[in-house]
């Protein structure tokens, strides 16, 4: 008798995006004002911050990174990604220094990975001081790639980066974009998005903005159709203003990112 072969094992992932406000807490609105001087500043709270949510990365396979300071004033100099990395015990890790402002803060864009990336690739969008990480996982047609991005506030220059994230996303069929996207998922610029690549809009969205009382859907993780977003979520901790969005992706079968 002729044995067929076993079906292939499908690999689910999980995921975390995360705007973590160079290590600082932010708990009310009037708290931008009362603790500006704080946000500029290094302090053990900042710290104990980072050391919260590092315990809680080893749930994660591939974590994202929003506003992590990249080595100034603000965070005492220390390299907050690598700092998270290896307080999580996680293997890999990099960053994209965006905005340096007179030593006083360096933001970045940064990856934490438990899996190995076959490449990460640095942009700068669009815009002045902004950047998106390509990330891939495996190679050729079964490559994974995910992108982080931290886009800008106006909606015209947000419209010209997705249109970027588009573009360099359009030879990769498995694709995940993951970030503070600044903007809700109904908007013109984000309907343009879908529009241009394989990106799919979320079933559901899930607010993530303020972190103290969510009402707006800032943060997302997006996937093609051959990548399945299985349930989406938002850790309960708040880390700073806003919320971390953690996903759970369905991988096709044969594909190159192993946990």
């Amino acid at each position: 008798m002729e044995r067929t072969a076993p079906a292939p094992v499908e690999r689910r992932l999980r995921l975390l995006s995360c705007n973590i406000l160079a290590g600082a807490s932010v708990q009310r609105y009037s708290e931008y004002v009362t603790r500006s001087l704080n946000a500029v500043l290094p302090g053990r709270r900042k710290i104990a911050n980072l050391d919260s949510l590092a315990a809680l990365l080893p749930q994660f396979d591939v974590i994202g990174l929003q506003e992590a300071d990249a080595g100034s004033l603000r965070s005492g100099f220390l390299n907050q990604t690598r700092y998270l990395a290896e307080a999580a015990g996680m293997p890999y890790w990099s960053h994209q220094p965006n905005r340096p402002v007179a030593g006083l803060s360096h933001t970045a864009n940064g990856l934490i990975s438990r899996i190995e990336p076959s490449a990460v690739l640095d942009y700068p969008l669009p815009g002045r001081g902004r950047g998106a990480l390509l990330v891939r996982f495996g190679s050729g047609e079964h490559a994974l790639a995910v992108v982080i991005a931290h886009l800008s506030l106006g909606m015209v220059t947000r419209t010209r980066q997705l249109g970027f994230i588009a573009e360099i996303l359009e030879d990769h069929p498995h694709a995940v974009l993951m970030g503070d996207l600044n903007t809700d998922v109904g908007s013109p610029e984000m309907r343009q998005l879908f529009a241009r690549s394989r990106l799919q809009p979320p079933a559901q969205a899930t607010p993530t903005f303020p972190s103290w009382k969510p009402k707006r859907a800032l943060d997302h993780i997006l996937a093609s159709p051959t990548v399945a977003l299985e349930k989406t979520w938002t850790l309960p901790q708040a880390f700073s203003d806003h919320l971390a969005l953690a996903a759970e992706i369905r991988l096709p079968p044969h594909h190159g990112a192993h946990r």
